[in-house]
């Protein structure tokens, strides 16, 4: 993807567009001019040439009311036909007209990937995790429901992996970057329905989430079903990699999982909010109406910080645990952070069907998410549809604390406590 710009305007553009998507495989048909104003500063005052696309695709043919709210209808991504610096006097002065309601670069977002441990062999294969959350027993109540999906946005997956094959639902990928390939690992061009994983993050957290547990400790809802959404290229780092993506792409990444019928959404990674609009504020925005519950890493610092989306209003920020349920000493902490989950040497689905131990809060937060689809798996078998809030009530007020305080800076309500959770769901359905 070359340079661009997103530019949201007060009323929709007459003329038709493409999404942005169709515009990397041909630009015929597609246009070169925007309004008279922003064509002034752009191709006659800088000599900047571009594409006119649409950043974001209607779930249907057409723009739905929530989609129109949400504003989706009048975002556009101008892609610039040479790979050029846009330089800032740009953004002010399209920031500047009166037709415009935001400008920004768009760029690329980078999220640290915990190390992680090839293991070779089973010998961590017990059919539990002793971790507290209690998932034995909770399994007793349900295994997850094929029919709610969660829905992981990550580096890709190993879909032909035997732990998570049966879970894996058509998926996208999302990544597609130009600048500084060289520096990226395997697929980062092509976008496409194929979220191979080149590292083993997203493959990892899809394990914790649903395997079946042939060689590992069974997922949190070996039932559910997966949507693999691929946003996150590798990009090498020193010894190592970091997860990179295109913001922008990883908002299409959110809003398809949406319109795929995803009813929780895992994202563990987190960008920092280095100036402009909070990353990701209006598709979540718009995934939170929908009823979708979002879940996010809050961030492997060890500092009072914010990482986002986590830090977003209405997503549940997860710490990391430790063996003894304190908060892991690397967990990112603040008054975002809902719950903490297990974080510490977990054990799960890695590349080419093998398996790995990884710390991180990468980990906690499928924990949350596999525990948010078994509560609506289980209110699902009773005819009952859980709203966000309600799943919120139902792990807040069910978290085992680490302090006196109701919610702790470093641990927001506690660690999860799923059997808990599903009881009070119990009790409380029963006396209604």
């Amino acid at each position: 993807m070359k340079p661009h710009l997103i530019i949201k305007v007060k009323q929709p553009f007459e003329t038709p567009t493409v999404f942005w998507e169709k515009a990397i495989g041909s630009k015929n048909m597609v246009p070169e001019r925007f309004l008279p104003s922003i064509d002034q500063i752009l191709k006659k005052k800088y000599g900047l040439r571009f594409w006119l696309t649409k950043n974001y695709k209607p779930k249907n043919e057409e723009w739905s009311k929530d989609e129109i709210e949400a504003g989706f209808n009048r975002i556009y991504r101008l892609i610039l036909q040479k790979n050029t610096r846009i330089p800032p006097s740009i953004i002010q002065e399209v920031q500047l007209l009166p037709q415009v309601e935001y400008v920004r670069v768009g760029g690329i977002a980078t999220t640290g990937l915990p190390h992680s441990n090839l293991v070779r062999g089973a010998s961590l294969s017990q059919r539990y995790r002793n971790n507290g959350i209690y998932l034995e027993a909770a399994h007793a109540f349900s295994k997850g429901s094929p029919l709610i999906k969660v829905a992981i946005l990550d580096t890709g997956f190993d879909v032909d992996h035997p732990e998570i094959q049966h879970a894996m639902l058509p998926g996208k990928d999302f990544v597609n970057i130009i600048d500084g390939a060289s520096q990226f690992i395997g697929d980062f061009l092509d976008y496409d329905d194929s979220p191979e994983d080149e590292v083993g993050h997203g493959t990892h957290v899809a394990g914790i989430i649903a395997a079946q547990g042939r060689k590992m400790p069974i997922g949190v809802v070996p039932q559910c079903k997966i949507i693999p959404v691929k946003v996150l290229g590798a990009l090498k780092r020193g010894d190592g990699a970091v997860g990179a993506g295109l913001i922008d792409n990883i908002n299409n990444g959110i809003k398809w999982a949406v319109d795929q019928g995803a009813e929780v959404i895992n994202m563990s990674l987190g960008i920092k909010h280095t100036g402009g609009g909070l990353p990701h504020e209006e598709v979540i925005k718009y995934a939170l109406k929908k009823g979708v519950t979002v879940v996010a890493a809050s961030g492997n610092d060890g500092r009072q910080d914010k990482y986002y989306p986590g830090a977003l209003p209405g997503v549940i920020a997860v710490g990391a645990a430790d063996d003894h349920g304190k908060v892991a000493r690397f967990s990112t902490f603040g008054g975002h952070v809902s719950l903490i989950a297990p974080g510490v040497n977990i054990y799960s689905s890695f590349l080419k069907g093998g398996y790995a131990m990884s710390s991180g809060t990468s980990q906690a937060a499928p924990f949350v998410s596999g525990a948010i689809a078994l509560i609506k798996s289980f209110a699902h078998s009773k005819g009952q549809k859980l709203r966000d809030k309600q799943i919120k009530y139902l792990l807040k007020h069910t978290s085992d604390k680490v302090s006196g305080r109701f919610k702790d800076l470093r641990a927001g309500f506690g660690r999860i406590n799923l059997l808990d959770a599903l009881k009070l769901y119990q009790y409380k359905t029963s006396i209604l």
